[in-house]
């Protein structure tokens, strides 16, 4: 029964390989966490002075842009919202606060939400953005 120990050792360095962490003895230790460093990363790929849109977290899925400061339906020229999809994330790269509504033209009984310029991140994700302008 030899062959036990030599399993749980290869398991362990299998772990230590996947996630590049060497174990400690201390009861305390815990998880490394998530850095809490501003939220501009590749994945949010959003021209600069474009209000972006996207269907999936963190930037990712489909992306629909504009350049103009104020659009009164997305659903015109974004495919996702076309289809029901989801808002899950924003980008702001332009000059401005960009506040977004659940409905067109800027109904203000539909005011969701908005990001600063140069900012953004995950959304709620359990709405659609049908129109934006400055605030």
């Amino acid at each position: 029964m030899r062959r036990i120990p030599s399993l749980a050792t290869a398991a362990v360095a299998l772990v230590v390989a996947a996630f590049g962490a060497v174990p400690t003895a201390s009861a305390s230790s815990t998880l490394p966490t998530a850095p809490t460093a501003p939220i501009r990363l590749a994945a949010f790929n959003c021209a600069p002075g474009h209000f972006c849109i996207y269907s999936d977290w963190n930037g990712g899925g489909t992306r629909c842009q504009w350049s103009q400061d104020n659009k009164a339906n997305t659903a015109d020229d974004c495919s996702f919202i076309r289809r029901g999809q989801n808002v899950r994330s924003v980008w702001n790269g332009t000059g401005h606060r960009v506040q977004y509504y659940t409905k067109t033209n800027h109904n203000k009984s539909g005011r969701i939400g908005s990001t600063p310029a140069g900012a953004g991140g995950n959304l709620q994700g359990n709405y659609q953005i049908w129109s934006f302008k400055p605030q």
